[in-house]
C-alpha cells in the first residue's frame, strides 16, 4: 500500500470521526490561541486529519490522489532509499510551512480557526506540476485542458485575490504556501539528494512542448 493511500485513510477515518464528535475537532483544530499559549504545537499538524464536511475532505483526498502516487513513485526513483522519506517529509513539513503565515497574522486571535489538508495537498499537487509541467490539468467543470505551467501561476493569483477579499471561511494562504514550499522543497532536495535536476527538467519539458 503506497504512502498516499495511508494519508489519505488514515485523514478520511479521523475526519468521518470528527463530523460528528465536536471534542475531535476541538483537540485536533488549527486554534493559534492554544498554540501561543499552551504550546499546542502539534494543532499545526492535526488540523490537516480533519475537515469541515464531505465535499471539503472529498475535494483534498482525491486531488491527494490524482497527484500523490504520482509524485511519491517519482520521489523513489529520484531519490532511491531515500524517496519515501522525503516524500512523508514533503507531506508533513508543507502542512507545517502553509501554516505560519496565518499563526503570524492570528495567533492571539480567539475568534479564528483553520482545519483541512489544503496546504500539503497543495505541495504535493505543485511538486506534480512541476515535475511534468505540461501535464493537462483541469478542476470542477472544467476538464484537463491546461498544461500545469499556466494553470499553476493561474491558480496561484486567484487564490491571492480571494485570499485579499476574505468573503469565505477558506484559508487561501495556506494554499498559496503549501503550493510555493512544495516547489521550493523539491528542488533543495533534488540538489542535496540526487542527480536530478528539477529547474533543467522543468524548463527543458516545457521548451519541447513548445516545439
Amino acid at each position: 500500500m503506497s504512502i498516499t493511500l495511508i494519508i489519505i485513510i488514515v485523514t478520511a477515518v479521523t475526519s468521518f470521526s470528527a463530523f460528528n464528535n465536536q471534542r475531535i475537532i476541538n483537540d485536533l483544530i488549527f486554534y493559534p490561541p492554544a498554540i501561543t499559549q499552551q504550546n499546542q504545537w502539534y494543532r499545526f499538524i492535526t488540523c490537516g486529519f480533519i475537515h469541515a464536511d464531505y465535499i471539503h475532505l472529498a475535494f483534498n483526498m482525491l486531488s491527494l490522489y490524482m497527484f500523490g502516487e504520482a509524485v511519491e513513485n517519482n520521489f523513489q526513483y529520484i531519490f532511491y532509499s531515500k524517496g519515501n522519506t522525503l516524500y512523508l517529509l514533503l507531506y508533513f513539513s508543507s502542512l507545517i510551512v502553509c501554516l505560519l503565515p496565518t499563526y503570524f497574522k492570528h495567533k492571539n486571535d480567539s475568534y479564528y480557526r483553520s482545519l483541512g489538508a489544503s496546504g500539503a495537498v497543495s505541495a504535493v499537487v505543485f511538486v506534480g506540476m512541476f515535475l511534468f509541467p505540461t501535464a493537462k490539468i483541469g478542476i470542477f467543470i472544467l476538464p484537463p485542458i491546461i498544461p500545469g505551467f499556466i494553470f499553476a501561476p493561474l491558480y496561484l493569483i486567484l487564490s491571492w485575490q480571494l485570499a485579499k477579499k476574505g468573503a469565505d471561511n477558506i484559508n487561501h494562504s495556506a494554499h498559496i504556501w503549501g503550493a510555493l514550499y512544495g516547489v521550493v522543497f523539491f528542488i533543495i532536495v533534488s540538489y542535496a539528494f540526487s542527480d536530478f535536476d528539477a529547474i533543467e527538467n522543468f524548463t527543458q519539458t516545457i521548451i519541447s512542448w513548445l516545439k
